[in-house]
């Protein structure tokens, strides 16, 4: 029968945990299933056809009710999709002309008329006072009923679920992998590893948790079910006291703590004791969030633990009675003074700290012996740098060539992006090159030796999971910056959201930007029809949940670049709704089908950023014609209410041309250097695999593939990552 974590393991790795229960004639049913499936464009493989055929009929038909719920929900077709106008993309009007018939319609009605007819005395009409503009004039039923059937096409997107092993066994897996992950995870992700932490807390654990939000998850479970503490600075047990509070673990934001009770107290203040005793320049790291320790004391009660004097000195050093000199202030003092050479050799004993100062630190050097001193000092650590940190300052450097950019992008934890004048000087090449050389030889030092690799060709632009937080959960969701071909004629981008509490209006747009980046032309409710597109009308209030649509046919499309975006024009936010997401989907020329059709969705992002307009992605058309989409997961600040297209057209282009002019490392990076690593490499065409094991890496897993085989897909992506 299914596990209660089954769902977890299929959304995270595409595998579905092993079902046990009485054996049986299910190959039937097993058949019935798999044609279930691909109705949503997933299948399964030879393997769990196999392996269901041997179960009992109850067992697959179990099987396939838990496994169909997810996998919808997954593409998002476990929401009821509608569009304004019934046959869209078909029969969609003029805009002006529209307006004018829900002006007409309003008139006719009793009720409306005297409202309409003072607005138009006035000489302006507000398109939300009309009874029939922006509420839905059909069933989800009626507006089935007037489309087609999707033809089936060869490039209808197919997700194979592998067989995994025992329920058990993959959750442990999960789990393992989660908390053991090398970058940090994004929200979606750290609340599964949440669920599986409390599940697993007797089972095996990682050998390190090197990502310190991980640690807070994991030690939320561990002290529930009164474990050992994983702590090694103080700052680890004031993250443990967020996760308690359903607080911000990344310390970004401020939480409010809530009471805790006396055992929680008690365990907070004996870790503090612990690390304090065991290492009292671990006070240092109390200044650098000075006020949030200020809060926690107060709900700990120092005063009731006389017998945790090491712990009393922490909030000792945050209320100002004890000093406790910062690291940081201590090498600013040697900035300060304009000793760059004495600032490198203290940093470089905190190896982590020299390399994200390493830009400022070059920047600072007046002479080549300075210059020299701080470059020696990287290479030295470099070893005992963290490969996300020597990854992220490898491709920092690659972006930092001698002429300087003249603008700089900024992306915050949060996704909020802005664009700034870059008035940096620039890092002297001489020293950029060799840095850039001794990054490249130390990340390879950590790859595998030898092997074979085996690399879909597709995977190679997909930017690298340096942190889980630049990427929205969801399905076919890549780290920002990536890039992913996109096959197919034509090209329509969704929208839902289901409102909690008040009346909210979202509204989807598609703006179209020449090479230079300037307006071409927009899609949105303002503009309904365009040479290539439609937009599938206004929906402004979603008590039942509402979706908008833009078709847009890419040979016709005028410009360079497609960038949707998701604007809220009233009610509550991207994190106050009860649902929100946004995805795409592809198709042939000529393929009929409903507005929604799951088994063309090639990607699904949720929608919880803070911010009033999102941009998840922009396609980007080559110098060959051909169309790719640009993965940016960013949200604009925007206004309070009223958000639209047209007003937001300068900040989305600059924005659009930092991502796009800024290089990312991206797997086909890594692989160069496995394959200087003395491994084997040979890109896959989709033919023969090879008899052995092999590194295979790629967007999904072919079946066939040697069982003992390490498979990198972008389910797994971080585990590229070297530690």
């Amino acid at each position: 029968m299914s596990h209660v974590f089954d769902p977890l393991v299929i959304r995270h790795t595409h595998r579905l945990p092993a079902p046990t229960g009485p054996a049986g004639q299910g190959a039937v049913a097993a058949r019935q299933f798999d044609s279930a499936l691909m109705s949503v464009g997933f299948k399964l493989s030879g393997a769990v056809l196999e392996h269901l055929s041997a179960m009992s009929e109850q067992t697959v038909a179990e099987t396939a009710r838990l496994t169909l719920g997810v996998v919808r929900e997954m593409v998002g077709d476990h929401v009821r999709h509608n569009s304004y106008f019934i046959d869209f993309p078909a029969g969609v009007p003029d805009t002006l002309g529209f307006w004018w018939k829900c002006v007409a319609d309003a008139l006719l009605d009793e009720t409306a008329r005297p409202a309409v007819l003072a607005q138009l005395s006035a000489g302006a009409v507000n398109l939300l006072t009309l009874p029939s503009y922006g509420r839905y004039q059909h069933t989800d039923e009626e507006m089935l009923a007037v489309q087609d059937e999707l033809i089936a096409a060869a490039g209808d997107r197919m997700t194979v679920l592998h067989l995994g092993g025992s329920p058990d066994e993959e959750v442990s897996a999960l789990y393992l992998s989660l908390a053991g992950s090398t970058t940090p995870l994004n929200e979606e992700h750290l609340r599964d590893l949440g669920v599986l932490a409390a599940h697993c807390v007797d089972g095996p654990q990682p050998e390190s948790i090197p990502v310190r939000e991980n640690r807070a998850v994991v030690n939320t479970a561990r002290l529930a079910a009164g474990r050992d503490l994983l702590l090694d600075t103080v700052t680890d047990v004031l993250r443990l006291a967020c996760a308690l509070s359903d607080g911000d673990v990344s310390l970004v934001e401020p939480t409010r703590f809530r009471s805790l009770s006396r055992p929680v107290r008690r365990a907070l203040m004996a870790g503090l004791d612990a690390v304090v005793a065991a290492a009292p320049a671990k006070l240092a790291d109390v200044c650098a969030h000075r006020e949030a320790f200020k809060r926690l004391g107060e709900r700990l009660h120092p005063h009731e633990y006389p017998d945790r004097p090491h712990a009393a000195e922490v909030f000792a050093v945050a209320r100002g009675e004890k000093e406790a000199r910062s690291f940081d202030s201590r090498v600013e003092e040697l900035l300060a003074a304009g000793d760059i050479a004495g600032a490198a050799r203290l940093l470089a004993t905190a190896p982590g700290k020299l390399f994200r100062a390493l830009d400022r630190l070059l920047r600072g050097c007046r002479t080549d012996e300075e210059r020299d001193a701080v470059v020696a000092a990287a290479e030295q650590v470099a070893p005992q740098v963290s490969g996300r940190v020597l990854l992220s300052v490898r491709e920092h450097l690659h972006n930092r060539r001698a002429e300087p950019a003249a603008r700089r992008f900024f992306v915050n934890q949060r996704a909020r992006a802005w664009v700034a004048e870059d008035r940096r000087a620039p890092v002297p090449e001489s020293a950029r090159g060799r840095l850039v050389a001794a990054l490249d030889a130390e990340a390879a030092r950590r790859l595998p030796e030898g092997g074979r690799l085996l690399v879909d060709p597709d995977i190679l632009d997909v930017a690298l999971p340096l942190s889980g937080k630049s990427t929205a959960g969801g399905f076919g969701v890549p780290p920002r910056g990536s890039l992913s071909p996109v096959d197919g004629d034509l090209l329509r981008f969704f929208v839902y959201w289901k409102q909690a509490w008040h009346t909210t209006d979202f509204d989807l747009s598609a703006l179209m930007l020449d090479a230079g980046y300037r307006t071409v032309c927009w899609l949105s409710y303002t503009a309904l029809t365009e040479i290539g597109g439609e937009h599938s009308g206004d929906i402004t209030e979603a008590p039942d949940g509402a979706s908008e649509f833009i078709n847009l046919r890419l040979g016709a499309v005028r410009g360079d670049f497609i960038v949707p975006q998701v604007d809220i024009f009233s009610g509550e936010s991207f994190e106050a709704v009860e649902e929100s997401f946004f995805g795409f989907m592809t198709r042939d020329a000529g393929q009929a089908g409903r507005p929604f059709e799951p088994r063309t969705v090639r990607m699904k992002s949720e929608l919880r950023g803070r911010g009033a307009v999102a941009l998840p992605l922009a396609f980007l058309r080559g110098d060959d014609g051909r169309w790719r989409a640009k993965w940016l997961h960013l949200y604009l600040a925007g206004r309070p209410h009223s958000n639209r297209v047209e007003g937001n057209r300068v900040s989305v282009a600059t924005l659009l041309r930092g991502i796009v002019e800024r290089d990312y490392l991206t797997v086909g990076y890594l692989a160069g250097l496995m394959e200087g690593r003395g491994a084997s490499a040979d890109l896959w065409d989709g033919g023969m695999l090879p008899d052995g094991p092999v590194t295979y890496i790629g967007l999904e897993r072919p079946e066939g593939l040697h069982p003992d085989s390490v498979v990198i897909t972008p389910e797994n992506l971080r585990d590229l990552i070297p530690a």
